[in-house]
């Protein structure tokens, strides 16, 4: 019986190293995990960060609603896209996010028409290292780093309790 939440492929995807899924994850500035996305392998990066970061609600302390824009975004070069930057800059978002050696080379090609590089804070990239490191947290749960569960939904229960004790853990 097929349910209507879940995806057709089950967050399955081909890649080099066979069927795999890949855990998209948005963190705060101590490694706990904000949001968390299970994708099929293949899916590149950059087109999931949207869906991603409209995932994150950090409820209020006091009346009112949810948080749901971070401050700024820490992202490697898989999410350097200007539709990434474009919808970041849209938001109010601050990024960090190096350029891919092949967009500078066509930014550089461009000329004045459109030469200006994006910014770049070497001390802001720096703490990338945080999302690394509640990746690894998650790797210590075996159902997780194995994927048990046949079903996407399943699997993103899984990881979604993975990081409710991640956040137990931290306080």
């Amino acid at each position: 019986m097929h349910r209507p939440d879940e995806p057709d492929d089950h967050a399955l995807g081909r890649s080099r190293g066979g069927l795999t899924t890949e855990i998209r994850l948005a963190c705060d500035g101590r490694g706990r995990p904000l949001a968390v996305l299970p994708t099929p392998g293949q899916r590149h990066d950059s087109i999931c960060a949207r869906p991603l970061l409209e995932r994150i609600r950090v409820p209020r302390s006091g009346p009112g609603r949810p948080r749901r824009r971070p401050d700024q975004v820490v992202a490697d070069k898989a999410y350097s896209s200007r539709g990434l930057r474009a919808y970041l800059r849209k938001r109010g978002i601050a990024r960090t996010i190096p350029e891919k050696a092949d967009q500078q080379r066509h930014r550089l090609n461009r000329g004045r028409r459109d030469g200006r590089p994006p910014g770049f804070n070497r001390e802001a990239y720096r703490r990338r290292d945080i999302v690394e490191r509640c990746f690894n947290r998650f790797k210590g749960f075996r159902g997780i780093a194995t994927r048990y569960e046949k079903t996407a939904t399943s699997y993103e229960a899984a990881v979604s309790l993975a990081s409710f004790l991640l956040w137990a853990r931290s306080a």
